[in-house]
């Protein structure tokens, strides 16, 4: 059962840096949506999708491998820093799914204020990095809280 729990652990910080990491690659990508055209633009956007789309599954992963490890583990889902953690995962749910797309979709219209849209995009991923980093502070610390 230790190996299991062991290579569950790696998987779960695996999946935890697969669903952050690419997201620091986007903020140049930003600062090149202001001036694209045309296939340019494209090529931009469909990075960008590519990053999100890789992060969302790597969070499959990650609340998979999570669930197993609470399963496994010494700690309970009544545990402060796990029920905490869940109701960030909630919300950080809630925002990726509206943060972005909309935006993106905004890009391919004519007429668009591709600064207005990449300062939206800017705005969009330092919330998602701030809320994965939260996340990220509470299983590794495991504060107690009450």
């Amino acid at each position: 059962m230790d190996l299991l729990y062991r290579g569950l652990l790696y998987i779960h910080i695996l999946s935890v840096i697969v669903s952050i990491g690419p997201f620091f690659i986007l903020f140049p990508i930003i600062k090149k949506l202001r001036t694209a055209e045309g296939a340019e633009i494209n090529a931009h956007l469909g990075t960008f999708r590519f990053i999100v789309w890789l992060a969302k599954h790597a969070g499959h992963v990650l609340v998979g491998s999570g669930v197993l490890l609470l399963l496994l583990g010494p700690w309970t889902w009544s545990t402060p820093w796990v029920l905490v953690t869940l109701i960030i995962l909630f919300c950080s749910l809630f925002f990726l799914a509206r943060a972005f797309s909309p935006t993106l979709r905004k890009f391919e219209e004519e007429g668009s204020d591709q600064n207005a849209l990449a300062d939206k995009l800017k705005k969009a991923v330092w919330i998602y990095l701030i809320l994965l980093m939260i996340m990220l502070w509470f299983m590794v610390v495991k504060p107690y809280l009450w």
